[in-house]
Protein backbone atom coordinates (compact mmCIF):
# COMPACT_ATOMS: atom_id res chain seq x y z
CA UNK A 1 0.00 0.00 0.00
CA UNK A 2 1.32 3.30 -0.77
CA UNK A 3 2.31 5.69 2.12
CA UNK A 4 -0.68 7.97 0.75
CA UNK A 5 -3.09 5.46 0.92
CA UNK A 6 -1.94 4.48 4.55
CA UNK A 7 -2.25 7.98 5.71
CA UNK A 8 -5.60 7.93 4.38
CA UNK A 9 -6.91 4.81 6.55
CA UNK A 10 -5.23 6.01 9.23
CA UNK A 11 -7.31 8.73 9.30
CA UNK A 12 -10.61 6.91 8.81
CA UNK A 13 -9.16 4.70 12.18
CA UNK A 14 -9.10 7.87 14.01
CA UNK A 15 -11.87 10.00 12.89
CA UNK A 16 -14.07 6.73 13.08
CA UNK A 17 -12.99 6.22 16.60
CA UNK A 18 -13.72 9.80 17.66
CA UNK A 19 -16.87 9.83 16.41
CA UNK A 20 -18.57 7.15 18.09
CA UNK A 21 -16.59 8.27 21.59
CA UNK A 22 -17.98 12.19 20.41
CA UNK A 23 -21.58 11.34 19.58
CA UNK A 24 -21.94 8.70 22.52
CA UNK A 25 -21.11 10.74 25.21
CA UNK A 26 -22.59 14.13 23.53
CA UNK A 27 -25.92 12.26 23.61
CA UNK A 28 -25.25 10.96 27.24
CA UNK A 29 -24.36 14.24 28.60
CA UNK A 30 -26.74 16.10 27.24
CA UNK A 31 -24.46 18.30 24.79
CA UNK A 32 -25.77 19.60 21.46
CA UNK A 33 -22.01 20.81 20.45
CA UNK A 34 -20.16 17.46 21.49
CA UNK A 35 -23.03 15.57 19.23
CA UNK A 36 -22.31 18.10 16.58
CA UNK A 37 -18.49 17.52 16.58
CA UNK A 38 -18.94 13.72 16.88
CA UNK A 39 -20.88 14.32 13.67
CA UNK A 40 -18.04 16.36 11.71
CA UNK A 41 -15.82 13.45 13.07
CA UNK A 42 -18.11 10.77 11.30
CA UNK A 43 -17.98 13.14 8.09
CA UNK A 44 -14.21 12.91 8.10
CA UNK A 45 -14.47 9.21 7.42
CA UNK A 46 -16.20 9.49 4.36
CA UNK A 47 -13.69 12.31 3.66
CA UNK A 48 -10.50 9.50 4.17
CA UNK A 49 -12.46 6.99 2.11
CA UNK A 50 -12.50 9.59 -0.38
CA UNK A 51 -9.07 10.43 -0.36
CA UNK A 52 -8.12 6.60 -0.55
CA UNK A 53 -10.22 5.95 -3.53
CA UNK A 54 -8.80 9.08 -5.38
CA UNK A 55 -5.03 8.14 -4.34
CA UNK A 56 -5.89 4.64 -5.43
CA UNK A 57 -6.93 5.95 -9.31
CA UNK A 58 -4.98 8.42 -9.50
CA UNK A 59 -1.72 6.09 -8.83
CA UNK A 60 -2.88 4.30 -11.98
CA UNK A 61 -0.53 4.66 -15.49
CA UNK A 62 -0.98 6.56 -18.25
CA UNK A 63 -3.17 4.75 -20.62
CA UNK A 64 -4.10 5.25 -24.40
CA UNK A 65 -7.07 7.36 -23.20
CA UNK A 66 -5.41 9.17 -20.96
CA UNK A 67 -2.06 10.14 -21.71
CA UNK A 68 -1.83 12.74 -19.37
CA UNK A 69 -2.21 9.70 -16.15
CA UNK A 70 -5.22 9.77 -13.80
CA UNK A 71 -3.67 12.28 -11.71
CA UNK A 72 -6.76 14.70 -12.18
CA UNK A 73 -9.38 11.89 -10.31
CA UNK A 74 -7.38 13.17 -7.04
CA UNK A 75 -7.97 16.69 -7.83
CA UNK A 76 -11.36 16.29 -8.38
CA UNK A 77 -11.69 13.80 -4.84
CA UNK A 78 -10.73 16.96 -3.24
CA UNK A 79 -13.39 18.80 -4.64
CA UNK A 80 -15.59 16.14 -3.18
CA UNK A 81 -14.24 16.80 -0.03
CA UNK A 82 -14.69 20.22 -0.49
CA UNK A 83 -18.78 19.42 -1.00
CA UNK A 84 -19.02 17.17 1.74
CA UNK A 85 -18.31 19.90 4.25
CA UNK A 86 -20.13 22.33 2.92
CA UNK A 87 -23.28 20.29 3.58
CA UNK A 88 -22.38 18.66 6.48
CA UNK A 89 -21.19 21.92 8.07
CA UNK A 90 -24.98 23.26 6.90
CA UNK A 91 -26.38 20.27 8.08
CA UNK A 92 -24.83 20.44 11.46
CA UNK A 93 -25.09 24.10 12.30
CA UNK A 94 -29.31 23.92 11.31
CA UNK A 95 -29.65 21.08 13.64
CA UNK A 96 -27.94 22.99 16.58
CA UNK A 97 -29.72 26.33 15.83
CA UNK A 98 -32.97 24.56 15.87
CA UNK A 99 -32.54 23.17 19.01
CA UNK A 100 -32.21 26.73 20.83
CA UNK A 101 -35.44 27.51 22.98
CA UNK A 102 -36.42 24.20 23.49
CA UNK A 103 -36.18 22.71 26.82
CA UNK A 104 -33.09 20.31 27.45
CA UNK A 105 -31.66 17.89 30.26
CA UNK A 106 -28.49 19.00 32.06
CA UNK A 107 -25.05 19.26 30.94
CA UNK A 108 -23.06 16.86 32.21
CA UNK A 109 -19.56 17.29 32.94
CA UNK A 110 -17.51 13.91 31.53
CA UNK A 111 -18.48 15.36 27.95
CA UNK A 112 -15.32 17.84 28.19
CA UNK A 113 -12.59 14.57 27.79
CA UNK A 114 -13.64 13.47 24.12
CA UNK A 115 -13.43 17.11 22.85
CA UNK A 116 -10.04 16.97 24.55
CA UNK A 117 -8.88 13.62 23.05
CA UNK A 118 -9.94 14.53 19.36
CA UNK A 119 -8.23 17.82 19.76
CA UNK A 120 -4.90 16.31 20.15
CA UNK A 121 -5.66 13.42 17.90
CA UNK A 122 -6.80 15.73 15.22
CA UNK A 123 -3.76 18.12 15.46
CA UNK A 124 -1.85 15.63 14.86
CA UNK A 125 -3.35 13.50 11.94
CA UNK A 126 -3.54 17.17 10.58
CA UNK A 127 -0.19 17.83 10.38
CA UNK A 128 0.97 14.02 9.25
CA UNK A 129 -1.36 14.61 6.85
CA UNK A 130 0.27 17.92 5.72
CA UNK A 131 3.37 16.63 5.90
CA UNK A 132 2.78 14.09 3.00
CA UNK A 133 -0.06 16.40 1.44
CA UNK A 134 3.19 18.48 0.46
CA UNK A 135 5.71 15.29 -0.29
CA UNK A 136 3.45 13.80 -2.42
CA UNK A 137 1.76 17.06 -3.80
CA UNK A 138 -1.58 15.63 -3.76
CA UNK A 139 -4.24 17.84 -3.31
CA UNK A 140 -7.09 15.04 -1.79
CA UNK A 141 -4.71 14.61 1.21
CA UNK A 142 -3.73 18.27 1.74
CA UNK A 143 -7.64 18.98 1.49
CA UNK A 144 -8.30 16.30 4.35
CA UNK A 145 -5.22 17.83 6.02
CA UNK A 146 -7.65 21.22 6.12
CA UNK A 147 -9.97 19.00 6.93
CA UNK A 148 -8.65 17.44 10.78
CA UNK A 149 -7.10 21.17 10.95
CA UNK A 150 -11.34 22.50 11.46
CA UNK A 151 -11.83 19.54 13.21
CA UNK A 152 -8.93 20.59 15.91
CA UNK A 153 -10.69 24.30 16.00
CA UNK A 154 -14.00 22.87 15.85
CA UNK A 155 -13.59 21.00 18.70
CA UNK A 156 -12.06 24.13 20.65
CA UNK A 157 -15.08 26.11 20.04
CA UNK A 158 -17.36 23.40 21.18
CA UNK A 159 -14.93 23.09 23.95
CA UNK A 160 -15.44 27.12 25.08
CA UNK A 161 -19.23 26.43 24.69
CA UNK A 162 -19.55 23.38 27.11
CA UNK A 163 -17.11 25.55 29.25
CA UNK A 164 -19.81 28.39 29.26
CA UNK A 165 -22.69 25.76 30.19
CA UNK A 166 -20.84 24.30 32.89
CA UNK A 167 -19.59 27.43 34.54
CA UNK A 168 -22.91 28.71 34.67
CA UNK A 169 -25.97 26.36 33.37
CA UNK A 170 -28.30 29.71 34.10
CA UNK A 171 -26.89 32.07 32.37
CA UNK A 172 -25.21 30.29 29.14
CA UNK A 173 -27.90 27.89 29.00
CA UNK A 174 -28.12 28.12 25.48
CA UNK A 175 -24.21 28.57 24.91
CA UNK A 176 -23.76 24.26 24.21
CA UNK A 177 -25.91 24.78 21.33
CA UNK A 178 -24.60 27.83 19.80
CA UNK A 179 -21.26 26.15 19.81
CA UNK A 180 -22.67 23.66 17.97
CA UNK A 181 -23.83 26.34 15.84
CA UNK A 182 -20.39 27.76 15.48
CA UNK A 183 -19.06 24.08 15.00
CA UNK A 184 -20.60 23.85 11.87
CA UNK A 185 -20.01 27.24 10.32
CA UNK A 186 -16.61 26.63 10.50
CA UNK A 187 -16.83 23.63 8.79
CA UNK A 188 -18.57 25.40 6.02
CA UNK A 189 -15.65 27.72 6.72
CA UNK A 190 -13.18 24.98 5.32
CA UNK A 191 -15.32 23.39 2.64
CA UNK A 192 -14.93 26.71 1.16
CA UNK A 193 -11.50 26.93 1.09
CA UNK A 194 -10.96 23.06 -0.49
CA UNK A 195 -13.91 23.56 -2.82
CA UNK A 196 -11.99 27.04 -4.15
CA UNK A 197 -8.45 25.31 -4.17
CA UNK A 198 -9.50 22.65 -5.68
CA UNK A 199 -11.09 24.53 -8.48
CA UNK A 200 -8.26 26.55 -8.92
CA UNK A 201 -6.54 22.98 -10.13
CA UNK A 202 -9.24 21.99 -12.83
CA UNK A 203 -9.38 25.48 -14.22
CA UNK A 204 -5.36 25.30 -14.86
CA UNK A 205 -4.37 28.26 -12.91
CA UNK A 206 -0.77 28.31 -13.16
CA UNK A 207 1.82 27.72 -10.44
CA UNK A 208 3.18 30.72 -8.39
CA UNK A 209 6.15 32.65 -9.97
CA UNK A 210 8.58 31.01 -7.82
CA UNK A 211 7.95 27.45 -9.74
CA UNK A 212 7.80 28.89 -13.23
CA UNK A 213 11.43 31.04 -12.13
CA UNK A 214 12.79 27.42 -11.24
CA UNK A 215 11.40 26.02 -14.57
CA UNK A 216 12.89 29.01 -16.38
CA UNK A 217 16.42 28.38 -14.93
CA UNK A 218 16.67 24.90 -15.33
CA UNK A 219 15.92 25.64 -19.33
CA UNK A 220 18.56 28.44 -19.02
CA UNK A 221 20.86 26.01 -17.47
CA UNK A 222 21.51 24.43 -21.10
CA UNK A 223 24.44 25.93 -22.84
CA UNK A 224 22.83 26.74 -26.46
CA UNK A 225 19.40 28.54 -25.08
CA UNK A 226 19.01 32.17 -26.00
CA UNK A 227 15.93 32.78 -24.36
CA UNK A 228 12.33 31.69 -22.87
CA UNK A 229 9.56 33.10 -24.40
CA UNK A 230 6.52 31.42 -22.99
CA UNK A 231 6.37 29.15 -20.19
CA UNK A 232 2.81 27.03 -18.97
CA UNK A 233 2.74 24.65 -16.18
CA UNK A 234 -0.81 23.23 -15.54
CA UNK A 235 -1.14 20.18 -12.55
CA UNK A 236 -2.46 17.48 -13.23
CA UNK A 237 -2.90 15.17 -10.13
CA UNK A 238 0.61 15.02 -8.22
CA UNK A 239 3.15 17.08 -10.45
CA UNK A 240 3.20 19.74 -13.57
CA UNK A 241 3.26 19.33 -16.93
CA UNK A 242 5.10 22.22 -18.65
CA UNK A 243 4.64 23.73 -22.47
CA UNK A 244 7.79 25.46 -22.62
CA UNK A 245 8.52 27.83 -25.87
CA UNK A 246 12.06 27.78 -26.76
CA UNK A 247 14.70 30.36 -28.30
CA UNK A 248 17.58 29.30 -30.27
CA UNK A 249 19.91 29.87 -32.97
CA UNK A 250 17.79 30.50 -36.36
CA UNK A 251 20.85 29.47 -38.24
CA UNK A 252 20.67 25.73 -36.25
CA UNK A 253 19.76 22.67 -38.21
CA UNK A 254 16.57 21.06 -37.61
CA UNK A 255 18.48 18.00 -36.13
CA UNK A 256 20.49 20.34 -33.32
CA UNK A 257 17.53 22.25 -32.24
CA UNK A 258 15.61 18.80 -31.71
CA UNK A 259 18.64 17.52 -29.41
CA UNK A 260 18.86 21.04 -27.91
CA UNK A 261 15.34 20.98 -27.18
CA UNK A 262 15.38 17.20 -25.75
CA UNK A 263 18.78 18.44 -23.41
CA UNK A 264 16.29 21.20 -21.75
CA UNK A 265 13.29 18.57 -21.25
CA UNK A 266 16.01 16.08 -19.38
CA UNK A 267 17.42 18.59 -17.91
CA UNK A 268 13.89 20.48 -16.00
CA UNK A 269 12.80 16.51 -15.38
CA UNK A 270 16.22 16.25 -13.73
CA UNK A 271 16.54 19.35 -11.87
CA UNK A 272 12.73 19.78 -10.91
CA UNK A 273 10.60 16.61 -9.29
CA UNK A 274 7.54 17.52 -9.42
CA UNK A 275 7.68 18.07 -12.78
CA UNK A 276 5.88 15.16 -15.01
CA UNK A 277 6.64 15.65 -18.35
CA UNK A 278 7.98 19.29 -20.61
CA UNK A 279 6.47 19.92 -24.05
CA UNK A 280 9.32 22.08 -25.82
CA UNK A 281 8.67 24.15 -28.90
CA UNK A 282 11.96 26.02 -30.84
CA UNK A 283 11.74 29.26 -32.15
CA UNK A 284 14.41 31.43 -33.96
CA UNK A 285 15.77 33.70 -31.17
CA UNK A 286 14.86 37.28 -32.05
Amino acid sequence: MQIGQRVAVTGMLVSGALAVIKIAAGMSGHSTAVVADGLESAADVMASGFVLFGLTLAAKPADEDHPYGHGRVETLTGLLIGLVLLVGGALISWNAIRRVGQPHELLRAFVVWPLVISIAAKTGLAALKFRFGRTLQSDALTADAWNDATDTISALAALAAVGLTLTDSVRFAEADRYGGFAVGLIVISAGIRVVRETSMQLMDTMPDARLIGQIREAAFAVKGVRGVEKCFARKTGFKYHVDLHLEVDPEMTVRQSHQLAHQVQLNILARLDWVADVLVHVEPAP
